[in-house]
């Protein structure tokens, strides 16, 4: 049975298939779908192409898990407990599990060891045999991995893997978001020692002269302050003529790390590097993630390069793809970058100023040929030594971190048209970055959504939302309270962005073609990328019985980003409560971001931590959820409340291990 239990690898499945939306609801029929399973104990899984939720009672769950992505049989038309008159069915497979393992606090009661999770949506512990601990002693935060589970109704069998610490410690509960994900900060070590074996040899002359040379042209990084890896560098050459050629260099991962040995196995495997709040569990090995790989200042660096000549009047006249070595004359922070051009005193100020006049006017032509402008705040965290957040602040984005962006976005671009167009054979053979057209079901429920509290939307005849009448709305509510929380429903409502063999193009950058070219170092298919991009720069060609493979690849790597932004959210929403458990009984202003039967959503205005206020704690009054209006309203004083509301609020209690905040209003 552990098959079962256990993701399957390498290549697990990422397209959910359904039943086609004409198939006749009918006892017996089968879906597949993800479960999402309610603290009572009651599964839902919702087929959106059948456009119906089937619910699977606790003993028809056969062993599916929150999240699990399951094959379901119904089993009668009509629920018995159903409040929707939803179908009733019976999970006759696990097709995915949504987690490798699972972590919780180990129990010892009666003589036998159990771990319990603090999820109250898992409904049954997991018993741990004395042989299996691992290590472990009762009390330990731990992460393990059931092995046997013979009896749905029984508790399964598991297997201590990792010791994490003690409740609560920071280190153990940022591990276990990352590991429940599939994510591990340690190395197999023969990854560790291949890493080390290619980080010793490092760069021959002959791997230099057999590359086109920047190292005479002024050549920097822009990153974050705190970065440990640089994936990419800019050059800036002002030629004879007038015209100015812009360099995008990019690590080039891709002639270290081969297809098929020990450090290529395991960057498929993680497909992505994961940014926890007070960590980053890397892709590669740190050796060559931080080291060899990173286009570190003053020193020669191998890269993958797209380079672009703009005339005076920012039209491209010229491009070269190829392999080139580099030396990055100096490392930038955003703010060290943006000091330079407000001050018009430092370092390369005449290229920097080059490269944001290109940049404002590829922004400026991205947004009239219908690009989608949703630029939303991103909180950050001060920790203290024990990683205890002691403050939160909103990341600022200024032009030197727009520059950046549009010139990856222009190499992304480039390189994903020039595949596209100039090669056919490569058409059927490519990674591309692909973005659809939201679902009309949910381009629907946006506009219900924003017609209830106030705003309308205009979709066209096919059901897609025009860009233009995005953006101008996204533009109206600038300095308005509800701003973040209709961006956020306008994201949600949107279709998510995958890799993908097959060319759709991008719906929200308005991009024919795309693809990820800018990161190898922490993201697999952009080094599948570079790969292919070689092989066609040399008129070499994939054989069609590896095709499959490729589109493999794309789908893990698409199901993989997204445990990756799960285990990054949760890291968020762990030290928001963690934050706040150290203010309860403090007031602060905040948002109403959600209404539902139970009561408020509110968000505190400076740090974005969300928690509820419950009907009963709303005031002196009895209020009642309206759902036809999207609001609570007062049955004496009529007083409504709605999303976008401001108000003044107070901390009254937290709980970590639910990472829930309660919030009364003042």
């Amino acid at each position: 049975m552990s098959n079962i239990l256990l993701r399957s690898f390498p290549f697990p499945c990422y397209s959910v298939s359904y039943m086609e939306q004409q198939q006749e609801l009918k006892v017996g029929a089968t879906y597949e779908g993800q479960i999402n399973i309610s603290t009572k104990g009651t599964g839902f899984v919702k087929v959106r192409d059948a456009g119906i939720t089937i619910e699977v009672p606790r003993e028809a769950l056969n062993k599916a898990f929150h999240g699990d992505t399951v094959k379901v049989e119904v089993t009668a038309l009509i629920a018995p407990q159903s409040r929707e008159d939803n179908p009733e069915g019976k999970v006759i497979d696990v097709t995915r599990r949504s987690k490798v393992g699972y972590s919780g606090t180990l129990i010892l009661e009666n003589g036998i060891y159990t771990i319990t999770s603090n999820d109250g949506r898992m409904y049954t512990t997991i018993n741990i045999p004395n042989d299996k601990l691992g290590g472990a002693v009762a009390g330990d935060k731990v992460f393990c991995r059931i092995y046997e589970w013979n009896d749905p109704m029984a508790a399964p069998k598991g297997e201590i893997t990792h010791v994490l610490g003690k409740p609560l410690e920071n280190n153990a509960e940022m591990l276990s978001l990352a590991l429940e994900k599939g994510f591990d900060n340690n190395y197999p070590e023969a990854v560790i020692k291949e890493a080390h074996e290619i980080s010793d040899r490092g760069i021959t002359d002959e791997e230099k002269n057999n590359r086109r040379d920047f190292r005479g042209i002024a050549t920097f990084t822009i990153d974050p302050e705190d970065a440990k890896d640089f994936d990419d560098a800019v050059s800036v050459n002002f030629l004879e003529n007038g015209n100015t050629e812009v360099g995008v260099h990019i690590a080039d991962v891709s002639h270290y790390v081969q297809p098929g040995n020990a450090i290529d196995k395991e960057a498929v495997e993680r497909a992505t590097s994961v940014y926890l709040v007070d960590r980053t569990i890397p892709m590669l090995p740190e050796v060559l993630s931080n080291d060899l790989c990173s286009l570190n200042p003053h020193l020669d660096r191998l890269t993958f390069s797209a380079v672009f000549t703009f005339t005076a009047k920012m039209e491209i006249i010229d491009q070269w793809f190829g392999k080139t070595v580099i030396y990055s004359d100096q490392r930038f922070s955003y703010e060290s970058a943006q000091k330079v051009l407000d001050t018009k005193d430092g370092p390369y100020l005449k290229e920097l100023e080059a490269a944001l006049a290109i940049s404002k006017d590829l922004e400026k032509k991205r947004f009239e040929e219908g690009a989608i402008s949703l630029e939303t705040e991103e909180i950050k965290f001060k920790l203290d030594e024990a990683g205890h957040p002691i403050g939160v602040y909103k990341k600022v984005r200024g032009e030197t971190h727009h520059m950046i962006e549009e010139l990856m976005l222009l190499a992304n671009r480039k390189v994903a048209e020039f595949i596209a167009t100039n090669d056919k054979h490569a058409e059927e053979v490519f990674v591309y970055r692909i973005h659809d057209a939201p679902d009309p079901e949910r381009v629907e429920n946006l506009q219900l959504f924003l017609k209830r509290i106030g705003y309308v939307l205009p979709v066209n005849e096919n059901g897609v939302i025009p860009s233009k009448e995005l953006n101008d709305l996204v533009l109206s509510l600038e300095g308005k309270p509800e701003r973040e929380t209709i961006q956020t429903a306008i994201v949600r409502s949107m279709a998510k962005a995958i890799y993908s063999t097959k060319n759709i193009g991008h719906y929200g950058l308005a991009f024919k073609y795309y693809t990820h070219f800018t990161s190898p170092i922490r993201r697999y298919p952009d080094l599948v990328v570079h790969r292919l991009l070689f092989q066609y720069l040399q008129h070499k060609y994939i054989p069609k019985e590896m095709w499959h493979y490729f589109d493999e690849i794309a789908q893990h790597s698409s199901q993989r980003e997204k445990e990756a932004a799960d285990a990054e959210r949760a890291s968020i929403k762990y030290k928001q409560v963690e934050y706040m458990t150290d203010h309860v009984g403090e007031q602060f202003d905040g948002i109403v971001t959600g209404v539902s039967k139970n009561g408020l959503f509110v968000e505190e205005k400076e740090t974005r931590c969300e928690g509820m206020v419950r009907l009963r704690d709303i005031g002196h009054d009895y209020y009642e959820y309206n759902e036809k209006t999207l609001t609570i309203i007062g049955k004496s004083t009529k007083k409504e409340f709605r999303i976008g509301d401001r108000v003044r609020l107070k901390v009254t209690a937290t709980d970590l291990n639910k990472r829930l905040i309660d919030y009364v209003l003042i």
